[in-house]
């Protein structure tokens, strides 16, 4: 069993983080994190917040400034407290990712569309990724995008069941995965170079490389698929592979405010922790495995 290492408030549910290491020996330390407003009707949904560092270890802020348009993203740096640049966009953004290089953004969200911005250019228009036939990026919300630093390409994740792979170069979609319920999260374990998928009661483990089929699709009626996918008995929000050992996974639901433990091969449960009071949206392992952190709607992200 795990002892509860860090336990902030945000006072806003929190939907997304990332964790990284600040220094090639130093601590592990949250290094993205994304809030929102609690759910609870009438309230309207309000403008979410990222913070992030770049892969350059450059703090930077990613979010809506206070007094301007919430639509907008702006981009700060947390060491001055300057605010670098705004990125106008037209509805809610729900994810980002800088490049491995810290020259290029991607955003995705409810406009179902992904930009790409050039960081080196930020005054220029963004370029969209389309996928064939249209203008959109995915045919509902983009709920997850990431960098394959070694391929020039873009990965992401969509309410429209389906995970599309894009040529940064072109602009172009080149693969895409179909899966059969709506995906809740998408992120990349970057130790491993895997895509943790999830949707329904299922985790499915991706290779970040695109399949070499064009088009292919995970069933989990029992079909022999050569992707590595697990039924459980919850609806997991979000799931993060353990970088080193690879022998195991850590999930949030939607259901329950517990946080889980499961083994790789057959997903039996190992820990379970009941420490959150809302339901628990993202969790992910530091890059040296030796800690995992969960964000709930409770307001709370604690560290495990």
């Amino acid at each position: 069993m795990r002892n509860i290492l860090w336990c902030p408030a945000v006072r806003m549910e929190t939907r997304c983080f990332e964790i990284g290491l600040v220094t090639g020996s130093g601590p592990s330390s949250v290094t993205r994190v994304q809030y929102g407003a609690p759910n609870f009707p009438p309230t309207p949904p309000k403008p979410r917040l990222v913070v992030l560092i770049s892969p350059r270890k450059r703090p930077l802020l990613y979010g809506p400034s206070p007094g301007t348009n919430s639509l907008d993203r702006i981009l700060w740096d947390t060491n001055t407290g300057a605010a670098l640049h705004s990125f106008p966009h037209n509805h809610i953004v729900r994810t980002v990712a800088i490049s491995p290089n810290a020259s290029h953004l991607l955003t995705g969200g409810q406009e179902k569309k992904i930009r790409l911005f050039d960081l080196a250019r930020p005054e220029a228009p963004p370029s969209f990724l389309t996928k064939p036939g249209g203008d959109l990026s995915h045919d509902g919300t983009v709920r997850s995008v990431v960098w394959d630093k070694d391929r020039a390409v873009g990965v992401s994740a969509g309410e429209d069941r389906v995970v599309r792979w894009w040529d940064l170069r072109s602009l172009r979609e080149t693969h895409s995965l179909s899966v059969p319920d709506t995906i809740t999260s998408l992120e990349l374990s970057v130790p491993t170079q895997t895509l943790c998928l999830t949707f329904g009661k299922s985790v499915s483990f991706v290779p970040l490389e695109a399949p070499t089929a064009s088009t292919s699709t995970i069933f989990t009626d029992g079909t022999e698929s050569p992707i590595h996918t697990l039924m459980l008995a919850y609806r997991p929000s979000s799931a993060s592979l353990h970088p080193v050992f690879e022998d195991r996974f850590v999930t949030g639901s939607a259901d329950d405010p517990w946080v889980r433990v499961h083994g790789f091969n057959e997903g039996e449960e190992r820990e379970v922790h009941k420490s959150h009071h809302g339901p628990v949206h993202c969790v992910e392992y530091s890059p040296d495995g030796e800690m995992y952190a969960s964000g709930s709607e409770d307001g709370m992200y604690m560290v495990f």
